[in-house]
């Protein structure tokens, strides 16, 4: 077996590992960052537009699958996460959302010291690079940029206009001190490129020698002496390589394959473990638990009389909008899966919102996940953005592998039912205001003959999807069920911590990207104050 030696191991080069091994190589320690899967060469990664053809591809996406369960009527839901340089990073919408002041808060209530939003904010600001908005808000020189859309069209105007004719305020900016209303939507590109972390974060790390970085590197194992974590075993091109970490390992596998390595490598739950074959190191039962997820369901308006995305996708008008995006660098293929948002409440009380509602000029083929329809169409998502509802990620297998078991367990709690009825109604509302509605020449999804609450219900069981965003299964606090504390160590054993979204011990409001960014950020600072 081959063998390597280095200060840190971080595992995982998605939105999270991108960030901790750039912020860590800065000290200048040896680190070593593994990716199971392979190089972002792939150029659909790097254009906007391309997304649509990734959430399948093989190459670069682990292709999960949830569990077939009652609140899906029965269906099994793609799970579609980064197994490329960059992670999730490299496929997704590419939406930059901070989330709510008061998620972060309310995790410092929790117990998590040093998470509020006071806290957490100049991370925000440090790791982005955002032209407008307040200066005491957001940051101006970050190696994330983050832009607005640079072409927007009709359609996504008649939104705003509509949404603030429901009776939404305006919000010039969603990321800045107050998230509710209506608003353009902020992306992480990189001028006409989207720019993931593992482009922006690591390509200004990854020319310091003391960077290792590793593709096609599949963990087997972590390993220990006692109950300190020295290091891991890999497999790449079928040989096994040994790793030792003198100082520490970091998970960044997110939320499916975080909680996947800790148990095959004997950290969860004890039965689980053992049930698996492998030997127990710590009995740690919430290891896999608390996963949430974004559950979402569409309304979908044919349109007249303007231009969606459903035309601009075939025909003569493909070819011009290449050409506009190889001259200037705008035009559709710039674009993300969300042009504009709401965030509003379900109803009166809350202290922030907890309804993310997101706007595309365009329609889908409702059993082909972003495969645009012939016919001109225009959709909103509904997303309730704190759901009740928890679910599992247990390993199938101790072959790492084998996919792990992924029960969501969606709408198992009535009130994220109650949430996303609440939703429909208010898209609904937005359809029917004069700037939408002399665009819409029918409601196709759920349709009218969906009028009552057991109807709407049951469309959100047939038709919901996920938004892909899961956290929560190594969750950070200081209760019996947390996989880490709050510096995001793994209780019970040294040397090891986790630093992704499953840390997080609830969904953001919002999308989930940049407080994932935001967790590595300050799981650099932690373990550098440590070394220190």
């Amino acid at each position: 077996m081959d063998a390597m030696e280095t200060d840190y191991v971080v595992v995982g080069a998605g939105s999270a590992g991108c960030v901790v091994a750039s912020r860590l190589s800065e000290t200048g320690a040896k680190v070593l960052l593994l990716e199971a899967g392979p190089a972002d060469h792939n150029p659909l990664i790097h254009i906007p537009a391309g997304v649509k053809s990734l959430l399948y591809n093989a190459n670069v996406n682990w292709n999960y699958a949830s569990e077939p369960e009652e609140g899906t009527a029965g269906r099994a839901i793609h799970w579609p996460r980064g197994r490329v340089l960059g992670g999730s990073h490299s496929i997704n919408g590419m939406l930059y959302v901070r989330g709510n002041p008061a998620d972060y808060d309310g995790w410092a209530q929790l117990g998590c010291r040093g998470w509020s939003f006071s806290d957490v904010l100049p991370l925000f600001r440090r790791s982005e690079r955002y032209d407008k908005g307040e200066d005491a808000v957001r940051g101006r020189s970050g190696p994330m940029p983050v832009e607005d859309y640079r072409t927007i069209l009709p359609l996504t105007h008649a939104f705003v206009r509509a949404a603030q004719e429901a009776g939404f305020a305006l919000n010039p900016d969603y990321n800045g001190s107050q998230q509710d209303g209506v608003a353009y939507s902020q992306m992480t590109r990189r001028g006409r490129w989207r720019a993931s972390t593992a482009r922006t974060f690591l390509a200004e790390a990854r020319e310091r020698p003391n960077l290792r970085i590793e593709t096609e590197a599949l963990v087997q194992k972590l390993t220990f002496e006692g109950r300190r974590c020295t290091g891991l075993v890999f497999r790449r091109h079928g040989e096994d390589v040994r790793v030792r970490a003198s100082r520490e390992v970091i998970l960044c596998g997110g939320a499916v394959n975080s909680p996947q390595i800790l148990q095959l490598s004997g950290i969860g739950p004890a039965g689980h473990v053992a049930g698996l074959g492998l030997p127990v190191v710590q009995d740690l039962p919430g290891v896999g638990a608390n996963l949430s997820d974004h559950y979402v369901t569409r309304i979908t308006h044919r349109v007249r009389d303007a231009i969606s995305l459903n035309e601009l996708s075939r025909g003569w008008r493909v070819l011009r909008e290449i050409g506009r995006f190889a001259l200037f660098g705008n035009g559709a293929l710039t674009f993300g899966v969300t042009s504009a948002m709401v965030f509003c409440r379900s109803r009166e009380g809350l202290e922030s919102p907890d309804l993310q509602l997101l706007f595309t000029p365009a329609s889908y083929d409702p059993d082909k996940p972003l495969a645009l329809e012939r016919a001109p169409g225009m959709a909103t998502v509904i997303c309730p953005t704190r759901p009740a509802s928890r679910g599992t990620v247990m390993a199938a297998s101790p072959d790492p592998s084998e996919p792990p078991r992924i029960k969501p367990n969606y709408l198992s709690d009535r009130d994220d039912l109650r949430v996303m009825l609440s939703g429909m109604e208010h898209v609904r509302r937005i359809f029917a205001a004069p700037s939408l509605a002399r665009h819409s020449a029918a409601e196709l999804w759920p349709g009218s003959a969906a009028a009552d609450e057991a109807a709407l219900a049951q469309f959100a069981r047939e038709r919901g999807t996920t938004l892909y965003h899961p956290v929560g299964t190594c969750k950070m606090g200081i209760d019996p069920m947390a996989v880490v504390d709050p510096e995001l160590r793994v209780r019970g054993v040294e040397g090891l911590r986790v630093a992704d979204a499953s840390v997080m011990p609830y969904l953001t409001t919002g999308n989930t990207n940049a407080p994932t960014i935001m967790i590595a950020e300050k799981a650099a600072d932690l373990i550098r104050a440590e070394s220190a």
